[in-house]
C-alpha cells in the first residue's frame, strides 16, 4: 500500500476531482455515457440535495502519488434504519483502477466511516440510496444503461467478490420489443380487467403538474412499503426529483389508474435519453442539450422506471393494465423497445408481468453486503 493514501475529500476542488475520475475509468470505454457534471455535482451537494437531511455521509477519494486512483463514498441512511429497524450503512459512488489494493483501502475506510457511526453492516452500491442509482453491473457490459441506470467495468465484480463482499439481491432490466409484447390472449385479458374492475386511465396533466406529483406522493411509498430495502421518500425529495424529470419526460407515458374516483396507481416511463447523451463526452450542459435535441429522433427506447398500485387493490390486476398500457402508449408515440427497471429478482408479481409480455432478463445488478 506503499503511497496509498485514502482521504475525505474537503474543498470543491476535491469535488470536481471526484466527478471527473469517471472519465479516467470510462473514456475508452464505447458503452459508457458520460453523465451531465452538474448533475453529479447536485446528487453529491450535501445542502441542496434533500437526502442528505435524514443521512450522514463522507466522501473518500485514494490517490497513489497524487495521482487520483479511486473513490468512494460511506451513507448512513437514518431513514432505512429506522425503516427496516436494523444498523445497515452503504457505500456508493464506488469507482477504481483494476487494482485489488486500492478497492480494498476504499472498501475499508467506507467500512470504518460506518463502523464509527454504530453500524453492523455494509451494503451497496448505493449512490446515494435506493432510490437513485443502485446495484452493480454484472451482466450486460455490451451495451449503454438505459437513463438513470448503472454502468460500470466488468472488473469490478471481481474487485468486489475478492473483497469479501456477498451477494444480497439481485435486480433485472428487462428488454421489451413492439414486435414480441402483444398477443391475442395478452390484449384480452387487458380488455376484460378494465372493464370488469371499471379502471380507468389517465395521462399526465403538464398544466397541473404540481397537483399531479401530489397524486404522486399520495401512492409512492404506500406502493413500494413492503419491499426489499424501500425507504419512504420524503416530499422534499419527491419534489427535487419531479423538478429534475419535468424537462424530460413526456406526459402521456405517465398514466394513472383511477378506479371509483380515486387514483389507485400510477406507471412512469422515460424516454431513454442515454442514447443521446452518449455524445456528450465532455458532460458540459450546452453540449449536452444539444445533442439531446439534435439526435431526438434516435430515441427509439424508453425505461418504465415505477409502476406501483396501492396495496388493497392490487388484486384488481390495475398493475398489469399500467404495464400493458405504457407499452401501448410508446408504441402509439414511435418507441420500438422498452426497459423495465429495475426489478427485484424475488418480486413474483413483476417478473411475471414482465414475462407475459415476453420480457427479456437483459442485464443484472447486484447489490452487494458484509458485516462489519
Amino acid at each position: 500500500m506503499k503511497n496509498l493514501v485514502v482521504r475525505p475529500i474537503q474543498a470543491k476542488q476535491d469535488t470536481i476531482a471526484f466527478i471527473k475520475f469517471l472519465w479516467k475509468i470510462y473514456k475508452e470505454d464505447a458503452a459508457w455515457v458520460p453523465p451531465l457534471i452538474m448533475d453529479r455535482q447536485k446528487l453529491m451537494d450535501r445542502k441542496k440535495n434533500p437526502f442528505y437531511s435524514h443521512a450522514t455521509s463522507e466522501f473518500f477519494l485514494a490517490e497513489r502519488g497524487g495521482q487520483v486512483v479511486g473513490r468512494i463514498a460511506a451513507i448512513v441512511n437514518h431513514n432505512h434504519n429506522k425503516e427496516h429497524h436494523d444498523k445497515v450503512g452503504f457505500f456508493g459512488f464506488f469507482e477504481c483502477v483494476n487494482d485489488q489494493e486500492v478497492a480494498n483501502a476504499l472498501f475499508d475506510r467506507a467500512k470504518s466511516f460506518l463502523k464509527s457511526q454504530g453500524m453492523e453492516a455494509m451494503r451497496g452500491p448505493a449512490s446515494p440510496s435506493v432510490n437513485d442509482e443502485y446495484g452493480l453491473l454484472v451482466e450486460g457490459f455490451d451495451k449503454p444503461a438505459t437513463v438513470l441506470m448503472t454502468y460500470n467495468p466488468a472488473y469490478y465484480v471481481e474487485l468486489f467478490t475478492r473483497y469479501g463482499l456477498k451477494k444480497e439481491k439481485d435486480l433485472y432490466a428487462y428488454l421489451l420489443s413492439q414486435e414480441t409484447v402483444y398477443s391475442e390472449k395478452f390484449n384480452r385479458a387487458n380488455s376484460i380487467v378494465r372493464q370488469r374492475q371499471s379502471i380507468e386511465l389517465h395521462s399526465l396533466d403538464m398544466k397541473h403538474f404540481d397537483a399531479e406529483v401530489a397524486r404522486i406522493k399520495e401512492i409512492y411509498n404506500k406502493a413500494w412499503a413492503k419491499n426489499w430495502g424501500a425507504v419512504p421518500m420524503t416530499d422534499p425529495e419527491i419534489d427535487a426529483l419531479a423538478a429534475d424529470l419535468k424537462p424530460v419526460v413526456v406526459p402521456e407515458l405517465i398514466i394513472f389508474a383511477v378506479k371509483g374516483g380515486k387514483t389507485i396507481g400510477f406507471g412512469l416511463a422515460l424516454p431513454d435519453i442515454n442514447v443521446a447523451l452518449k455524445y456528450n463526452k465532455s458532460g458540459m450542459l450546452l453540449p449536452g442539450l444539444w445533442h439531446l435535441f439534435t439526435k431526438k429522433k434516435q430515441i427509439d427506447k424508453v425505461r418504465i422506471i415505477v409502476l406501483g398500485v396501492l396495496p388493497e387493490y392490487l388484486s384488481t390486476g390495475a398493475a398489469g393494465v399500467l404495464f400493458y398500457e405504457l407499452a401501448a402508449t410508446a408504441q402509439k408515440l414511435g418507441y420500438r423497445y422498452g426497459e423495465a427497471s429495475w426489478v427485484l429478482e424475488d418480486n413474483v408479481m413483476m417478473n411475471r408481468a414482465a414475462e407475459a409480455m415476453h420480457g427479456v432478463i437483459d442485464r443484472r445488478y447486484r447489490i452487494f453486503q458484509i458485516s462489519i
